[in-house]
């Protein structure tokens, strides 16, 4: 295509917003949309490497500060949708809220909001509880098409631990045989750039994309041995040790504080429901790629690499984690004023999710 011809196309199509840009699905709907030829515009809270190589890509950058409503009303001039991606933070709800305010004034046309499978209102974890509240906000602006994606469990919460497996042959377990359908970053990514091309069909719907299959973790080992050409053995982890290995490689600890309720999810059955879908290929014409081409790619990462420097690094942490203090996630809860539940209900045990979530077939979604 000639490139007149290409900066006409792409003036025809409408400028996209993409939150939390610099991330593992928003770095991933930035690449999709410019290869497309959407115009984009990456909301960036810092300027770093990851911010130039936005713009070497094409995409547009605009610092935010995403707690302030102006700094947003700013950064969405001249958008007509957007893709939103909350970021680990006890104060989330009120960037969504900031965010929400200035949707309404810029007259956006649609959100496609990233949300969890296991949001609902009374889940231990405060981000999910967030989550859920931010699905509530967002559908009532006035005028927009709002849309939920809500995908199970990250195939990358499964890899995180990857080089484990990749020097010292474990795959530290801490989801003993339940089970999930682990969707990629990818592949969300792509159910997004779906929705946010054609948002006026899927408006009011949330959609569940899963991976193709179901695995539990001595599966799960068997894959990454396969991939990986070695022996890899399934070990139960406790939780604790898991907390501490992530903190050694510095992993948010709101973050960590959500992810260990997300385990007695899994442990209880909640990713396993509804089991496999369709959703992802009725969306984008192409199926959900299979956990063990997830898994050759995750292998390519240089931290993945079976050489002297990481088998050092890898033993090192696995050695010291006994010896790290572990967060003391109440303490952290008081210390800084997080809002207390009175009541608190796993995802299997919420009658509000249950009436919302299941038996929600193909492609529909909850209204």
């Amino acid at each position: 295509m000639a490139y007149s011809q290409y900066m006409r196309s792409n003036q025809s199509l409408p400028t996209i917003l993409v939150t939390g840009a610099t991330g593992k699905t928003g770095g991933s709907v930035t690449s999709a949309l410019l290869r497309e030829g959407y115009p984009v515009r990456a909301v960036i809270r810092r300027e770093d490497m990851r911010s130039e190589q936005l713009r070497s890509k094409g995409a547009e950058t605009v610092l935010v500060n995403v707690f302030d409503t102006h700094s947003w009303v700013s950064a969405m001039r001249g958008v007509k949708r957007a893709y939103f991606v909350p970021f680990f933070d006890p104060f989330m709800i009120q960037s969504a809220t900031a965010f929400s305010v200035a949707a309404r004034e810029a007259r956006l046309e649609a959100i496609v909001q990233l949300s969890q499978w296991i949001a609902s209102p009374r889940h231990p974890s405060l981000h999910t509880r967030q989550l859920w509240q931010t699905e509530q906000l967002f559908s009532a602006i006035p005028g927009v098409a709002h849309t939920i994606l809500n995908p199970g469990y990250f195939a990358d919460n499964i890899l995180r631990l990857m080089d484990f497996a990749t020097v010292l042959g474990i795959y530290p377990n801490l989801t003993a045989e339940s089970l999930s359908a682990p969707i990629s970053n990818e592949d969300i990514a792509r159910a997004a750039v779906a929705l946010l091309k054609d948002p006026d069909a899927y408006a009011g719907k949330s959609y569940r994309p899963t991976g193709p299959e179901l695995v539990n973790g001595a599966e799960i080992a068997r894959t990454l041995a396969s991939v990986l050409g070695k022996r890899v053995a399934s070990v139960p982890m406790p939780m604790w040790m898991m907390l501490r290995a992530a903190k050694i490689q510095k992993v948010n600890p709101f973050e960590l504080d959500g992810f260990r309720f997300y385990v007695q999810d899994h442990l209880q059955g909640a990713f396993e429901v509804e089991g496999v879908n369709s959703v992802l290929e009725d969306l984008t014409g192409k199926p959900a790629e299979p956990f063990s081409k997830t898994v050759e790619r995750y292998s390519a990462n240089p931290r993945n690499q079976r050489n002297a420097a990481n088998w050092w690094r890898v033993f090192v942490q696995f050695n010291l984690v006994p010896f790290v203090p572990g967060y003391d996630f109440d303490r952290i809860a008081t210390s800084q004023g997080f809002p207390r539940q009175s009541h608190s209900e796993f995802t299997l045990e919420s009658e509000t999710w249950r009436m919302s979530h299941l038996n929600i077939q193909g492609t529909g979604g909850i209204a």
